[in-house]
């Protein structure tokens, strides 16, 4: 029998914030920017009554809480207790597949002979990460991935739900569909004009209707409704891409201030490739112009890079091909892809690319000790 928890970090961000400054604790807490496009990063579970959710806009959660204390992102902290959370994980097995900060997948199967069954094995991590980390979390013990997903988050915070072998179908089936992950909001609409409204509902369907509904996807989200899932937990899965993006308080109209969010960007963007220990073939600019009509280039490098001003210079370069940007640009994000764990080989080698890549990974190390603002490009300072 296959054993598998899905922990979940309870309102991570928020949660680490309240850690580290006890003012917070107790208080509704929102992490993100407070501007008026700012965007909840994350919302502790005392704003939540209030209906604040992630990435709800920060001006509609404020109006929902207006008492919220609002707090910026520190990704080098967050960053920093993931890995203490992770390292738990592993302690435990080394089946882990990560999807996010403070989210991952384990393969307890092989684990049960050394540290007990699947539930003492949650409970023991959980109690781990509380002693070690200070924070809370979430777990779900189930036969597959899907189940144990569900479960995690039906007991939250600091839950603990499990689901037996066999019991699958009979726990899902009460649920309501919207607890079914991988199912969209447009799907939803489809199911419940249907008139399903549970999980069992769309588990009971006959294929042909089920695929009416959901198209190709239909037979594989009623095994999954059945609670049937035969996908492994895999290790060390590089991400398929990694970005990031910021929306601006005014709308930008002219390309040297685009180029300025575009670098701070890039910056970031080489920092995480840096710390994955990746390199990029592939880099892709977006675009939200006034209206919110989304456009995106990409370009493919002909050698996989990780530095800052390899990736700028090919965002910059792809900026040229967006037409009317001066009619307002509310955001602007840079990301890569088709990644590999090494430096492409050179006949000659390229002494000024091995040097920015030098400069990467020594200034990446000192914003990760010293914060985001301990060093940074002297272009991206505030005029």
């Amino acid at each position: 029998m296959r054993t598998v928890i899905h922990f979940d970090m309870d309102a991570f961000f928020a949660s680490v914030e309240q850690l580290d400054n006890p003012d917070l604790r107790g208080r509704p807490v929102l992490v993100g920017a407070r501007s008026r496009r700012g965007v909840v990063a994350a919302a502790s579970y005392e704003a939540r009554p209030s209906g604040v959710r992630s990435a709800m806009s920060m001006v509609e959660a404020l109006r929902r809480c207006p008492e919220a204390v609002v707090v910026r992102p520190r990704r080098s902290r967050y960053l920093e207790v993931s890995r203490a959370v992770f390292a738990v994980f592993r302690r435990y097995t080394p089946l882990v597949e990560g999807l996010s900060l403070d989210e991952a997948f384990l393969d307890v199967t092989g684990s049960r002979s050394l540290f007990g069954e699947g539930p003492q094995i949650a409970a023991s991590i959980k109690e781990d990460i509380r002693v070690e980390t200070g924070l809370t979390g979430s777990a779900g013990v189930a036969p597959n991935k899907f189940v144990a997903k569900i479960a995690s988050d039906l007991d939250k915070p600091d839950g603990l739900t499990v689901v037996p072998e066999g019991r699958a179908a009979e726990f899902l089936a009460p649920l309501p569909l919207g607890r079914m992950w991988r199912v969209g909001p447009k799907a939803r609409v489809k199911l419940r004009s249907a008139g399903l409204r549970t999980i069992g509902d769309l588990a009971r369907l006959d294929s042909r209707t089920t695929g009416q509904l959901l198209g190709s996807w239909g037979p594989v989200a009623r095994e999954l409704a059945r609670g049937n899932d035969e996908r492994p937990v895999v290790v060390g899965a590089p991400p398929k891409s990694i970005g990031t993006e910021s929306t601006f308080e005014q709308d930008l109209t002219t390309k040297e201030s685009m180029l300025k969010s575009i670098l701070g960007q890039s910056m970031e963007v080489a920092d995480r490739l840096v710390d994955k220990g990746l390199w990029a073939r592939v880099v892709t600019l977006k675009i939200k112009y006034r209206d919110h009509q989304i456009r995106t280039r990409q370009t493919r490098l002909p050698r996989a890079v990780s530095d800052t001003d390899s990736i700028f210079q090919t965002a910059s370069d792809l900026l040229d091909r967006f037409e009317h940007l001066e009619s307002g640009v509310r955001l602007t994000g840079v990301s890569v892809s088709v990644f590999s764990d090494s430096p492409d080989e050179e006949l000659f080698p390229d002494v000024d690319r091995a040097r920015r890549e030098r400069l990467a990974a020594t200034t990446q190390a000192l914003r990760e000790r010293f914060g985001t603002t301990g060093l940074t490009r002297a272009s991206l300072l505030p005029d």
